[in-house]
């Protein structure tokens, strides 16, 4: 066994977080586990930080060993959870290390998710079943390679451990990296606290770290906001033109720095449905597809809460401040959607009509379950580039409705060169996702001691907008046996 020493490692640490006021976390080392074993080490990432990978040891990736120079902590941290505020919060099944610079020059956090209880488990065993570890790993690097702004999977190992969840499961530690984890959440607990001085220290670490042209900015934290709202309109708008589904939006879900974060009952749609939601625990539909950018918003007004006593001496000031803002969110993500969405079917620069194309698109592929991803991906067909659209139709029922949009569709694309717009197509259009159902056969084969399944998904999913006519198969949207109906957070 190799427990919880600190080993001579050259990692390459710079760890601003732990040198803020003690409020804003609390020391803890991980808790060693019995036989951990690695899954999988994400050796290019670890050169984009300055590790080399064979320094990254199964004893340091599964927080048995910890490296020289890092500083354990588990980040405080408050909450609204499906719309009830929780005060305390906090990381209560996740370390961080430390903080390394990239080779970009940009910070980025090493944080161990599962390594064991916290002062913030509230009576949880701080502990990470398989699944999810395996779930996060596949869903924030197919992200990744999608474009998407997110947190990045170090690694994976198993713990030899097992957890006690509905059943007895295997247990496994995931190793997560982030420009930061600081959350709406982060700025409620200095708030809910009345903790001003500290809420200011944080908003200036933030600008700091994150922001730091707001400094600028004649009050940077109205400039802070306004740069925190747009990030999240982007974000919003580039998840839903993938058909992304996050599943727990609460605010501390909700980075500050714009990534996505906390891949709990995640999913990617299949047939095309604005209400689908996955979450098992989210009876009432608040975190449904469609309902992403409100409570985008939703979060943003919280987070903006936080910030009154920074915005404006007069709180009325601050108040107007921060509405005129939030009130533009629809707007900003509406364009941001507009055009990924636009691009999806060829078109660069979009005006008002080609929305209007696109929402009798989806409202076509919404009256006949048509799949949201395959739709958008041979659409390119109808350009003439390759065999006619014999793949488009058969997602459709009737034919004749897709027929119809597709006689108006080339009109307009009549005005544009079409390898132009062939190319835009391909390259916003992605032909492999993390289906849900693969994700399941994933995580499946891993509790019973197989990842050659994982390993597999994991490299085809590195090159989602390439055709693979090998992995042909995990282009298809699941058989009505195969589809998942539920996903689960694996607290």
């Amino acid at each position: 066994m190799l427990f919880g020493k600190f080993v001579t490692m050259p990692f390459p640490f710079d760890n601003t977080y732990s040198r803020l006021p003690d409020a804003f976390f609390e020391p803890v080392e991980p808790t060693p586990v019995s036989a951990p074993q690695l899954i999988l080490r994400n050796d290019a990432l670890a050169a984009e930080l300055g590790i080399a990978p064979d320094d990254l040891t199964v004893g340091i990736l599964s927080g048995n060993q910890i490296p020289e120079g890092a500083t354990p902590l588990a980040m405080a941290y408050s909450g609204h959870q499906f719309g009830g505020f929780s005060p305390q919060l906090g990381d209560g099944r996740a370390i961080l290390l430390g903080e390394v610079i990239d080779s970009s020059g940009v910070r980025r956090d090493i944080q161990l998710k599962g390594p064991g209880p916290t002062p913030f488990s509230r009576r949880g065993d701080g502990r990470s079943a398989l699944g999810p570890v395996l779930r996060e790993y596949i869903v924030s690097e197919a992200m990744h390679a999608l474009g998407v702004p997110t947190t990045r999977a170090l690694a994976a190992v198993t713990s030899g451990d097992r957890v006690r969840r509905e059943t007895m499961q295997a247990g496994g530690v995931f190793t997560r990296v982030a420009q930061s984890h600081i959350r709406v959440g982060t700025f409620q607990w200095f708030a809910a606290r009345q903790d001003f001085e500290n809420l200011k220290i944080l908003a200036d670490y933030v600008i700091d770290r994150h922001y730091p042209e707001c400094k600028q900015d004649e009050n940077p934290y109205r400039a802070l906001l306004v740069n925190v709202i747009k990030r999240q309109a982007e974000l919003i708008g580039h998840w839903m033109q993938l058909g992304f589904i996050h599943g727990v939006m609460n605010t501390d879900n909700c980075s500050v720095v714009g990534d996505t974060i906390d891949y709990g009952p995640c999913a990617f749609m299949d047939d095309y449905d604005p209400l689908k939601k996955f979450s098992s625990i989210d009876q009432q539909g608040r975190y449904a597809f469609e309902n992403q950018a409100p409570i985008a918003q939703w979060n943003l007004t919280r987070f903006a809460e936080t910030l009154l006593p920074l915005l404006a001496d007069d709180q009325a000031k601050a108040i107007e401040f921060a509405e005129e803002h939030l009130n533009a969110f629809p707007d900003m993500f509406q364009a941001a959607l507009s055009l990924r969405l636009a691009a999806k079917i060829g078109i660069a620069s979009p005006n008002d009509d080609d929305w209007t194309m696109v929402e009798a698109l989806l409202t076509t592929m919404a009256d006949d379950d048509a799949d949201f991803t395959l739709t958008f991906r041979h659409l390119s067909a109808a350009l003439g580039r390759t065999p006619i659209e014999d793949a488009l139709h058969s997602q459709f029922k009737n034919t004749e409705a897709i027929s119809g949009w597709l006689d108006r569709w080339r009109t307009r694309m009549q005005a544009i060169v079409p390898n132009e717009a062939f190319a835009l197509m391909r390259r916003s259009n992605p032909i492999f996702i993390p289906r849900n159902h693969r994700v399941e056969e994933v995580i499946a084969a891993g509790y019973e001691g197989n990842f050659a399944p994982f390993h597999k998904l994991h490299a085809v999913l590195k090159n989602p907008f390439t055709e693979q006519p090998e992995n042909a198969e995990f282009e298809n949207a699941p058989t009505p046996d195969e589809v998942v109906c539920a996903t689960f957070c694996g607290t």
